[in-house]
């Protein structure tokens, strides 16, 4: 799955190359998951569904280069991390439970 069709507006910091779990990428063929939107919030800062400590560690973690985390609750039975290296390297969308 490409993902050179999102348009992101003033990332905070570079995907590098983006990927994907199975599961993920079985939502999206079933068309019940479009990962644009939160992708999109990822790089721009908006680390979802976080409390307030795990906030402060990705903010910390722009300015140190380490890994950035979010989470976001899609539906109430779907949600989604997205989890940034530390080197910007790569960025993967997943299922919690294929961590």
């Amino acid at each position: 799955m490409t993902m050179a069709l999102i348009t992101l507006s003033q990332p905070r910091f570079k995907a590098g190359q983006v990927v994907m779990t199975q599961g993920i990428d079985d939502l999206i063929q079933r068309g019940v998951f479009n990962p644009g939107p939160y992708l999109q919030r990822h790089l721009n800062g908006d680390w979802g569904d976080l409390c307030d400590e795990d906030r402060r560690t990705n903010d910390a973690a722009l300015k140190h280069g380490d890994r950035l985390f979010s989470s976001y609750q899609v539906t109430p039975a779907l949600k989604i991390w997205i989890i940034t290296e530390w080197n910007r390297s790569v960025t993967t969308l997943l299922l919690p439970d294929e961590y």
